[in-house]
């Protein structure tokens, strides 16, 4: 929009980012107030743009700052970041993305103020991601030993993801057909784009600060490197790594590997694969759950049976017990009557012996009797065998 304002020999030319006194055209400029109304006219027309090249001379000064040059053939741009925004590997020849606002330094030099950069193209994209690997497995960012394992049965999910791509349509309708009930988040970002890590790390950080789910799922569906180049950004993989919420990917297809699947708690191979990873298949379920109540109809007859047996054994013992404890109190009383027979007096004049019934003194008489009579006598003589004196 351009305005005209009251003409009284100055003519004055706003829009809504800046105002240029036509005069001041007549005017020279001062060397300062030159460089800002080239800067102001640049970050007004030129903020953040995007631009594609190769990168050359790449150094990092002091630890704090990046220098390199943005190439196509013998042409290039000056670039300076700061090496916190510097979220991928680089190296000289890599080809790259930057999402700049030029500027003209005090030195008058012009340069690009480097926003966010992203590496291009399948080559330089692998050598990033190997780059950046090194240095975060140097960290321990993906050992086994920080995963953790997914709680089940799940209750609640929160899926970070384009609302509008078919990865997303996948992963829902298979959660539907496999189980349902799952109480599903989603934080709709972009996916592929220059300015999508830092979409899902917002989404990520919000659902870990406002939300109590069980598991956080990132998925993608297919897509060539550059589209999937995102998912090697160095603040989104630490943003996965230190989540408090256990996460999974289900990024590309099972061929492709990004620096977040290696962060993250679970890594499945699509999204389709991580809705199979985070939902029993309810067929399944019916099919194994009928197996149970077969199987433990079956043990629980086995049970019975055993039980029966064993009581019968039981039985079988406690009778043979009782018949054992029979015969012998019968061969205790076959003994005592044997004993007792042996000891009748008739049993001993069978033998040959008699008995003598009286009391033994001179002059008394005695009854005699053997098997066969009775015999009285009379006592004429007791001698004591002991002494031998009568």
């Amino acid at each position: 929009m351009t305005d005209f304002t009251g003409f009284d020999g100055w003519l004055t030319i706003k829009d809504e980012q800046h105002t240029l006194d036509v005069n001041q055209l007549e005017k020279p400029f001062t060397v300062s107030e030159f460089i800002e109304q080239c800067n102001c006219s640049l970050t007004t027309d030129y903020e953040n743009i995007l631009i594609n090249g190769e990168v050359a001379s790449f150094k990092v000064n002091q630890g704090k700052w990046v220098f390199f040059d943005l190439k196509e053939g013998d042409t290039s741009l000056n670039c300076f970041l700061p090496l916190s925004q510097l979220t991928v590997g680089i190296k000289d020849g890599m080809k790259v993305q930057v999402q700049a606002t030029p500027k003209l330094t005090k030195w008058g030099r012009f340069s690009l103020t480097v926003r966010k950069i992203m590496p291009k193209g399948e080559g330089s994209i692998k050598k990033s991601f190997e780059l950046l690997k090194k240095k975060l497995a140097a960290e321990g960012l993906f050992d086994l030993a920080r995963k953790r394992p997914l709680p089940a049965p799940l209750q609640q999910i929160a899926v970070i993801s384009s609302t509008g791509a078919a990865g997303y349509a996948d992963f829902i309708k298979i959660l539907n057909e496999r189980w349902g009930g799952l109480k599903v988040y989603v934080a709709h970002t972009q996916v592929q784009g220059i300015g999508a890590p830092e979409q899902m790390i917002r989404a990520l950080n919000y659902i870990n600060q406002h939300l109590e789910v069980d598991v956080i799922a990132l998925i993608r569906g297919g897509g060539s490197a550059d589209d999937l180049v995102v998912y090697n950004d160095e603040n989104l993989v630490r943003a996965i790594a230190s989540s408090r919420t256990p996460t999974i990917t289900g990024i590309g297809h099972e061929v492709d590997q990004s620096l977040a699947d290696l962060a993250a708690d679970v890594r499945a191979s699509t999204p389709s694969n991580a809705a199979e990873y985070l939902t029993p298949d309810r067929q399944a379920e019916m099919i194994k759950l009928r197996n149970q109540l077969r199987s433990l109809r079956e043990l629980t007859l086995r049970e019975i049976a055993n039980r029966r047996a064993q009581g019968q054994r039981q039985l079988e013992e406690v009778k043979q017990k009782m018949l054992s404890a029979v015969e012998l109190s019968l061969n205790h009383l076959h003994q005592e009557q044997k004993m007792i027979a042996e000891l009748n007096p008739g049993k001993v004049l069978e033998r040959g012996y008699a008995m003598v019934r009286g009391e033994v003194k001179v002059g008394n008489e005695l009854e005699i009797e053997r098997i066969h009579d009775q015999i009285r006598v009379k006592v004429l003589k007791v001698v004591d065998k002991t002494t031998g004196s009568g």
